[in-house]
């Protein structure tokens, strides 16, 4: 059974204060959040991995199956422990409206969070390069499939204008912190893990922005040479800021404006006047109740 939303929303402001007194300790706050830069960078890897053979049949289902696995993404973060930028729009912005927390917690909380996610994905990036995961199966003098799919996806994504790319990461935002939201309200580890796996999966299936996965989507196309950083830094330009507005605007502060607890107006008290001598009965006047 869910939890209430003002519950919710209480243990949302104890989690940002949570969040900015770990964040005083930079180095390690940086290293938890390469590490969900990581997480969300195993299911970049896995979505192609297991997409790019279905992309090359041209089969319908790739998207559906690609949505389908990135769940692994929140799952990791959520029960292992990491700090995710995307999370992080909308649990401080409802610390802040609660003012359990700072203007300046909340500075540091993102760009502590935004900065460990870049290092965590470059470098898991790399790893994967250095591995030559996505060059599996290729054929001699032609990239993999693998490599095919991230040249495919960042090309697109450069195509794409600014305004399109705002509004898709508004859109994947909402619904990546509708998962956690909604993971807040329950307390069964089972129902956590359904909400985050249905909401991954509408937001990729869809074709949405998310800043994090794209860090190492261009990164592993940059190590292929298929992109530039400089197409990864104006993706991050309109992409960062879309998914603040989506998880930290409307998912966040509008539960938070929905969840506020309101304090009645107190109802006043009738003051009763003493009887006067003329409205005193004697109880032996009083007529028996009939039976």
């Amino acid at each position: 059974m869910a939890v209430s939303i003002s519950e919710a929303l209480d243990d949302a402001g104890d989690l940002a204060v949570a969040k900015s007194q770990q964040a005083r300790r930079l180095p390690a706050y940086l290293l938890s959040s390469a590490l969900a830069g990581a997480y969300v960078g195993v299911a970049v890897v896995l979505l192609i991995s297991v997409g790019a053979p279905l992309v090359a049949a041209g089969s319908g289902f790739a998207k559906l199956v690609q949505g389908a696995v990135f769940g692994v993404a929140l799952t990791l973060v959520v029960f292992a422990g990491a700090e995710l930028f995307t999370g992080n729009a909308m649990f401080m912005l409802q610390g802040l409206w609660q003012k359990k927390v700072s203007l300046t917690d909340l500075v540091l909380v993102w760009g502590a969070s935004l900065v460990g996610n870049l290092v965590g994905s470059l470098g898991f990036a790399a790893l994967v390069h250095g591995g030559g995961t996505l060059a599996a199966g290729a054929q001699a003098g032609k990239p993999g499939p693998g490599e095919a799919l991230v040249a495919s996806i960042t090309k697109a994504k450069v195509a794409a204008t600014g305004p399109q790319l705002f509004w898709r990461s508004v859109l994947c935002n909402m619904l990546v912190c509708l998962a956690l939201w909604m993971a807040s309200r329950t307390r069964s580890d089972a129902a956590k893990l359904g909400v985050l796996w249905w909401a991954l999966l509408a937001f990729i299936a869809s074709g949405f922005e998310h800043s994090i996965a794209n860090m190492t989507v261009f990164s592993l196309a940059v190590f292929e040479h298929s992109a530039r950083w400089s197409d990864l830094a104006r993706n991050l330009a309109w992409t960062v800021p879309g998914n603040v507005v989506g998880g930290g605007l409307l998912v966040g502060l509008g539960y938070a404006w929905i969840g506020q607890r309101r304090v009645p107006a107190s109802t006043p008290v009738a003051v009763l006047a003493a009887p006067t001598d003329d409205e005193l009965v004697d109880v032996h006047e009083v007529p028996a109740a009939t039976a």
